[in-house]
């Protein structure tokens, strides 16, 4: 299998920009694929992402674009799109007609709020043919950029295909471990930016550190019901794609989606939030999807549940506490 040594990054946020750095500081040869033009300008002119990370400055080497001409000769593509505007990316990227051989690796986290897919489902319905990769893990993307030791999952059905991209994206700060489990590498990091929301409208609302930790074993269960329905292994749950991750965007507020349920917590409206917002906080969607997706699977997930009434303004916080508190008490197991 040949070495990889060039890639194409498709979106230029936050996650986007810092993998492209981590990348370049690897010793690849990045592009990275911006919607908006001052963003590729800033890049380009400047060696900084002044709109989605700043004050770190870029690898020179980076080159942005808006021209998907640009990525076709990449060895393998980073999806870093939202993941309710993945698809439509998909398919005008379709029609590219590029080698089928390009892997692509899904680097975004969530379910699609209409058809309730997992990021994988959608660019093998709109990408036919592609290998699929999975980058997921704990990753704040400002320590990423900044070079700060990092260890994701790196899942992949093909496991030569696997190991390959580990060795092609891992530096002396990015360990990537590899995995066959597609699927729980992508449940871990959906559901654990709902968590995320439950936690942060716990600690907006004062509840206290033993509120967040009862939050945080509960929300795991909760992701191991899921991932049990849907033939996920339960190692990658307890892994970095899974514990890990939702320990980190629980513990901070620098997490989109705790900070958006702290300010949630402490009686700020949602439309408010995601006004004063440029960056997009997954969890908001993810949660409706997977309230859809528990029910539609018959499995109880009471604090996404919980979280979506809270974001469909169907309850107050005050009255959602009283309801998780009042639940029966039960065994404790997953």
């Amino acid at each position: 299998m040949n070495e990889i040594n060039s890639f194409a990054v498709i979106g230029a946020g936050a996650w986007g920009t810092a993998l492209a750095q981590s990348l370049a500081r690897a010793g690849r040869e990045v592009i990275l694929w911006a919607r908006e033009d001052d963003v590729c300008q800033t890049i380009n002119k400047k060696h900084e992402n002044t709109t989605y990370l700043p004050n770190i400055e870029l690898d020179p080497s980076i080159k942005a674009t808006q021209d998907f001409q640009d990525i076709i000769d990449r060895q393998a593509w980073l999806f870093v799109t939202p993941v309710q505007h993945t698809r439509k990316m998909a398919r005008h990227i379709a029609t590219l007609n590029a080698s089928k051989e390009i892997p692509l690796i899904l680097a975004n986290k969530g379910i699609e709020k209409d058809t309730l897919s997992f990021p994988s489902d959608i660019i093998a319905q709109e990408l036919k043919g592609h290998p699929i990769a999975i980058l997921s893990g704990p990753s704040f993307a400002s320590e990423v950029a900044k070079g700060q030791i990092t260890a994701l999952t790196l899942a992949c059905a093909d496991e030569a295909l696997g190991q390959n991209l580990c060795q092609a994206i891992s530096s002396r700060t990015l360990r990537p471990y590899a995995s066959t489990d597609v699927i729980g590498a992508q449940i871990g990091g959906a559901i654990k930016n709902v968590m995320a929301i439950a936690t942060g409208i716990a600690a907006g609302s004062g509840l206290g550190e033993n509120a967040r930790a009862a939050l945080i074993t509960r929300g795991l269960a909760e992701m191991m019901r899921l991932g049990r329905a849907m033939g996920a292994e339960k190692e990658t749950l307890m892994g970095l794609s899974g514990l890990g991750d939702l320990i980190l965007t629980c513990a901070s507020t620098t997490s989109r989606n705790m900070s958006l349920g702290y300010a949630l917590g402490q009686g700020q409206s949602l439309e408010s939030i995601l006004a004063e917002r440029q960056t997009i906080a997954e969890g908001v969607p993810t949660a409706q999807a997977a309230a859809a997706l528990a029910a539609q699977k018959g499995i109880e997930m009471p604090i996404v549940t919980a979280v979506q009434a809270i974001l469909q303004n169907k309850a107050s916080v005050q009255d959602i506490i009283a309801a998780l508190v009042d639940r029966p008490l039960k065994v404790e197991r997953a």
